[in-house]
């Protein structure tokens, strides 16, 4: 019977040396030391709006590759010019086939300003693409210099 309370007697003193020597802390993330915040996260947020534009399949959609293809390059040069002129910070499609096609994310001063510059791509000229805005908040130079 002592070859057994022995190594239970040690085991025991082993967790109460371990127990007492334990101090815990909060766990810190291995990606926030080697990649850390831009904004700390206990400052107060200075929020700036942006406008995020959905497009969406239209109601005059064309089987006419060469017009398809007219409209793609019409589309495609306005969204360089509005990133050009600094209206357009995000563009790209949905990897999917369904109804929402794209976005947008446009620094602008209001939602008048994103119809009027949304309004001239060719493609929604054409009916090829609708749109939708939302306004989105984030914090200022967290995302967008």
């Amino acid at each position: 019977m002592a070859s057994k309370v022995l190594p239970a007697l040690l085991l025991l003193g082993f967790l109460v040396i371990v127990m007492l020597s334990f101090h815990p802390r909060p766990l810190q993330s291995a990606a926030l030391k080697i990649f850390p915040p831009k904004v700390n996260p206990d400052a107060s947020y200075d929020l700036k709006r942006y406008w995020m534009v959905f497009l969406e399949r239209g109601a005059h959609r064309t089987n006419d590759t060469a017009l398809a293809a007219q409209l793609q390059e019409g589309h495609l040069q306005n969204i360089r010019q509005l990133a050009n002129a600094g209206k357009l910070l995000v563009a790209g499609p949905f990897g999917d086939d369904g109804a929402l096609r794209g976005i947008f994310i446009m620094d602008c001063k209001d939602s008048a300003e994103v119809v009027s510059l949304v309004s001239q791509d060719p493609a929604v000229k054409a009916g090829q693409l609708s749109f939708s805005i939302r306004p989105w908040w984030t914090a200022k130079n967290c995302v967008f210099k």
